[in-house]
């Protein structure tokens, strides 16, 4: 089992997305993953790449509940490129609705992350400055209770994956959130949109 190349992960990503905004997605996702990759002292590439492509499928296969639905298609797609298994089973955790358990440090991450992206980035965008510099953890923690706001964004899940971590929500929150500032122009969260407004 070989683990791709960052390079060559990014350029399958955009071969099967061309959405902007699931691409920032992914990238937010690869962040917050990186970042706990160095917090527990794992492989941060193999955590990183799994962040990167963990909805791969998702623009071309958006019904869960098809034979082919996300994430179906993109872990066929893992294993015949003999991508490594603990990505693989990280990235089918990932998606309730395949019940399969989340049993890895990866797998568990990559759960707490995924959401939280991107009501933080929800919370940036409403900003007049739509600059995620000027997002603090109480601003999310604000527009948490709003269930109105971002209400796409399973709430419970994040805080099922912190639980599966052992992470306290604010200290989550704070992690993934400077993960993001720390790609902020990859996001388009670097005040550029609130310019061209």
């Amino acid at each position: 089992m070989t683990l791709p190349t960052r390079e060559e992960a990014w350029q399958l990503l955009t071969e099967w997305t061309q959405s902007e905004s699931l691409r920032h997605h992914a990238l937010a996702v690869e962040a917050g993953m990186r970042s706990y990759a160095r917090l527990y002292g794992e492989d941060e590439e193999l955590w990183g790449i799994t962040g990167l492509v963990h909805d791969l499928d998702y623009e071309r296969h958006p019904d869960m509940n098809a034979p082919d639905g996300h994430p179906r298609t993109e872990l066929a797609l893992f294993q015949k490129l003999g991508w490594p298994e603990e990505l693989i089973d990280a990235v089918a955790g990932h998606a309730k609705h395949t019940n399969v358990p989340r049993t890895t440090l990866l797998a568990k991450a990559l759960y707490a992350v995924d959401e939280l992206t991107g009501l933080i980035t929800a919370v940036a965008l409403v900003r007049p400055s739509k600059n995620i510099a000027d997002v603090k953890v109480k601003s999310v923690r604000k527009k948490w209770r709003d269930k109105s706001f971002a209400a796409g964004v399973h709430r419970g899940d994040i805080e099922e994956g912190c639980a599966d971590l052992d992470v306290d929500l604010s200290e989550h929150i704070g992690r993934v959130l400077e993960a993001m500032k720390g790609i902020a122009a990859d996001l388009s969260l670097d005040g550029r949109l609130a310019k061209q407004g």
